[in-house]
């Protein structure tokens, strides 16, 4: 969305906030032995608790019959994204790589945050470097979501840090617009080219969102429809940012 006025604003950092303090505070439940259905109940409490909505509960894509069944994405190791926290059964393992992926729906308008955080001990010391280079791709790409740059800036931007790493990273899912929907233009791919794709401009919500993996990137959706998996096997990483593009350049919302 364009944000074309200043209570459009305030709402929107408003609901930024509320996310970024869900989003922490699940993010500090996690632990071996917790399981993504129990985080999905107390996401799904704190929001009811502040008034606001699920942003992906019963949310449909272009080729979606059903709506989405839970609230909140909990998507383990060698799922990148999009894993129903609800629906997956999944408990939570000593080195696990997690990443919390959630939106929420403030006064009508639409943030998203995702994290990736390790559960206990990591296993090994490739998993610390894709969670902290994911999250440097995320800063990079934040750097050049400026007016007058474009969504190849930032994806170029994204796409060097992976390179830096020898991270794979997969091409068929990006950032996007958000803020009257979950998922609006423009696109905003994790590779690119510098000036290529759609100008920023001022007032512009998007959600940039790289994801990364140890293997090629390649992927495929698990039996469960929704799910997508790493190929190789190869753990992943995925960080998440709502930023309002300013005259004064990027402000992220979904900060505390």
């Amino acid at each position: 969305m364009i944000a074309k006025t200043p209570e459009e604003i305030m709402v929107l950092r408003e609901g930024g906030h509320r996310l970024a303090r869900h989003v922490r505070m699940l993010k500090e439940m996690v632990a071996p032995g917790v399981s993504s259905s129990f985080l999905e109940t107390r996401a799904r409490e704190m929001v009811a608790r502040d008034g606001d909505e699920m942003a992906f509960l019963g949310y449909k894509g272009k080729k979606d019959k059903k709506g989405f069944p839970s609230g909140l994405c909990v998507s383990v190791n060698d799922i990148i994204v999009h894993s129903p926290a609800g629906q997956n059964g999944k408990v939570i393992e000593e080195g696990d790589v997690v990443c919390l992926d959630f939106g929420i729906r403030h006064q009508g308008l639409y943030t998203d945050h995702a994290v990736t955080v390790i559960a206990g001990k990591a296993k090994n010391p490739d998993d610390e470097k894709l969670v902290h280079g994911t999250q440097e791709a995320l800063a990079a790409g934040v750097a050049k979501a400026r007016v007058g740059n474009t969504t190849g800036d930032i994806g170029y931007a994204v796409e060097k840090v992976a390179e830096k790493y020898g991270f794979g990273f997969p091409r068929n899912l990006s950032g996007h617009g958000v803020g009257k929907r979950v998922h609006e233009e423009p696109h905003v791919p994790n590779f690119g080219k510098p000036g290529e794709g759609e100008k920023l401009v001022d007032g512009m919500v998007i959600a940039i969102e790289p994801m990364m993996t140890l293997g090629s990137g390649e992927l495929y959706v698990d039996a469960d429809g929704h799910s997508y998996r790493t190929r190789d096997g190869s753990r992943t990483a995925h960080f998440e940012h709502t930023i309002l593009i300013t005259k004064d350049g990027p402000e992220i919302l979904t900060k505390e």
